[in-house]
């Protein structure tokens, strides 16, 4: 039995121990001077909105990009309330912040992402537009959301930056809602060698405005319809999207088999608390999270025998100093504050071997005393 075993939480080393096929195909591409929008940016804006089950996708600078130039499209702005769980990343509400409106948070459920049953509490007459977050890669209940929605007249963003190939009752995130987030960062399933994301929409007057909107409201190179902003997908970055989107369901089905092979190593230890897997539902595993007691010492444990573990996140948005003017305090929240605890996130990504895997397992339930 090893006592030590270094166990990264990231794999990009492996996946690109050999880059040279990416680095011809960038190479070709810049012979053709083409390096701001242009052909492969439209190859790979067709083949995402294929893959999504969307009929336009509009490639971004950032995900936050694509959070934030959905909001304006939606006609988000100051007076305006947007909703939004106050578990996810920064980056959805800075994307709501930076667009001019009002923060509105919503707890979160034991799948870790919004609760519908908490959701139209939080609407007002200032509500504009929810913002469901499919966090770590777990769908949120949709069909939930969309009678809220549609009972109150709002828009939906679909935030579905940790979610590529995650989907619910055969429906892929991305094709609920009017809009839709994506982000290619590099931790992200899908990635490109930077920052990048996509907008999924079905509907044809919204994919219009967001192109014209992410390269400075030019119709043509002398006709500008709006002032706007500049978050062009890199054509270079779309190239390396290109080359790795066929890739991306074995990847996810390694992350889907690893979760599982966790989920039933842990299910019968009493201090792990494994979120719900519905049968409806294809979580992708962006990460790998379950809530433990006494998480502090496991992290400890863990790392001090190579295992590189994580916690996403610690400290909930409602409880950050950028939320202090939004009035909420300790208690408001009491699922996330509480998940916030106890959570951890452990290596699941789909270059993990075997024996790594195994390593992974055994650290935990020694550490139980199993």
């Amino acid at each position: 039995m090893k006592d030590y075993m270094k166990v990264p939480y990231g794999y990009l080393q492996r996946q690109f121990a050999e880059p040279e096929p990416i680095l011809a195909r960038i190479g070709q591409l810049v012979k053709t001077g083409q390096l701001t929008l242009g052909a492969e940016v439209e190859r790979f804006e067709a083949a995402f909105a294929e893959f999504i089950g969307a009929r336009y996708a509009i490639g971004v600078g950032s995900g936050t990009d694509a959070l934030f130039l959905s909001l304006k499209a939606l006609g988000v702005g100051p007076g305006d309330e947007v909703i939004t769980a106050v578990n996810t990343f920064v980056a959805t509400a800075g994307a709501i912040e930076t667009a001019g409106a009002r923060l509105r948070f919503v707890d979160c459920n034991e799948k870790y992402v919004l609760d519908p049953n908490k959701l139209e509490a939080a609407i007002s007459p200032k509500t504009k537009v929810i913002v469901p977050v499919h966090y770590t890669g777990q769908p949120v209940d949709m069909s939930a959301i969309q009678a809220i929605a549609d009972r109150h007249g709002l828009a939906i963003l679909e935030d579905a930056c940790t979610a590529i190939d995650a989907g619910q009752n055969d429906v892929r995130c991305g094709a609920w809602g009017k809009l839709a987030a994506f982000s290619m960062h590099p931790i992200k399933n899908l990635h490109v060698w930077g920052d990048a994301g996509v907008i999924c929409t079905q509907k044809p007057d919204l994919a219009e405005m967001l192109r014209l909107m992410r390269n400075h409201g030019m119709t043509d190179r002398d006709t500008y319809a709006f002032y706007a902003y500049n978050s062009r997908l890199d054509t270079l970055q779309a190239a390396v999207g290109n080359a790795l989107l066929p890739e991306v369901r074995n990847h996810t089905d390694n992350r889907i088999a690893n979760a599982f092979a966790y989920d039933l190593a842990f299910k019968q230890v009493p201090q792990i608390t494994i979120p719900p897997r519905p049968a409806q539902d294809r979580a992708v595993y962006h990460m790998y999270m379950i809530q433990v007691e006494d998480r502090d010492g496991l992290l400890a444990y863990l790392k001090q025998k190579g295992v590189s573990a994580k916690v996403h996140y610690p400290v909930p948005l409602h409880l950050q100093p950028a939320s202090a003017k939004l009035g909420y305090g300790p208690g408001d929240f009491p699922v996330a504050e509480t998940q916030a605890q106890k959570i951890i996130s452990l290596p699941v990504h789909p270059y993990l071997t075997q024996e790594e895997k195994e390593f992974v397992i055994e650290k935990v339930l020694q550490f139980y005393g199993k």
